[in-house]
């Protein structure tokens, strides 16, 4: 794990896609000449729907292949970008998580459930206990 957040371009239409970056807002690190420079770079300016940002404790789930910066945040930023990722449906599916790891009945489908509904990726992880490759192979099912 690291201490820095992550952007990344989510290039695919499945599975764990991230935080718009848009739906965060404005961050400090974006008027820096590294960010800006990445942005270049990737022909993407930070509006574009492919930009996404993960907090540190998500950067292990960025797919492989994308391209990525890590960017520092503040303690404020890093609570945005967390709160952005949440939905209102959060509670009810990690509580289902939270019985999964009792039973694997429709494992799959809870899986797709908690990821459609916002539930960040490592949190599905923690609370059903699977192994991420097992959350990557649900999501594409």
């Amino acid at each position: 794990m690291t201490d820095d957040a992550y952007l990344f371009l989510a290039m695919t239409t499945g599975g764990w896609q991230g935080t718009p970056l848009a739906l965060v807002g404005e961050l400090e690190c974006l008027d820096t000449p590294a960010v800006r420079a990445w942005f270049t770079a990737q022909g993407m300016n930070p509006a574009s729907p492919a930009v996404r940002v993960v907090p540190p404790e998500q950067s292990g789930l960025i797919p492989k292949d994308a391209e990525r910066l890590p960017v520092p945040l503040s303690e404020e930023e890093l609570e945005r970008v967390r709160r952005a990722g949440a939905t209102d449906s959060v509670a009810g599916i990690e509580e289902e998580l939270l019985a999964f790891r009792d039973s694997e009945d429709n494992r799959d489908a809870l899986l797709r459930r908690a990821l459609a509904a916002g539930v960040p990726a490592h949190r599905i992880v923690e609370l059903s206990g699977i192994d991420p490759t097992t959350l990557s192979s649900a999501s594409a099912g």
